[in-house]
């Protein structure tokens, strides 16, 4: 039974080296990428917006629908209406959103940035 503890607690230790690894490598990509998956988010969200916001409000069909519409790769942005307001929001949790609203005469035009 004795040597039982020492092998778990080296895979313990392994285990918690690696995990320190991974957050030092993902920190390091963050920090190198950051301003490109910045722009990608941003740039993508506000495309998202504005045709999903086109697609419910001119084209009159559900926002699920719109969500078909979607670019292959587009998977990580989540859309959401708000009916009163006549607006879609896309977002990429934890990086950046965009909301696009229906305005009559222009269509659905997005949101003043506010960067």
């Amino acid at each position: 039974m004795a040597t039982a503890k020492p092998a778990a607690k080296r895979r313990g230790a392994l285990l918690f080296k690696l995990l320190v690894a991974l957050a030092v490598i993902g920190g390091a990509v963050a920090w190198f990428f950051g301003d490109a998956i910045t722009g990608y988010a941003q740039a993508g969200t506000g495309y998202a917006a504005k045709n999903a916001c086109s697609c419910r409000h001119l084209g009159g069909r559900e926002l699920n629908q719109c969500e078909d519409d979607l670019l292959p790769g587009m998977a990580a942005i989540w859309l959401s209406e708000d009916e009163a307001e006549h607006s879609v929001t896309a977002s990429i949790p934890l990086l950046h959103s965009e909301t696009a609203s229906f305005e009559e005469g222009f269509g659905c035009v997005l949101e003043p940035y506010e960067g």
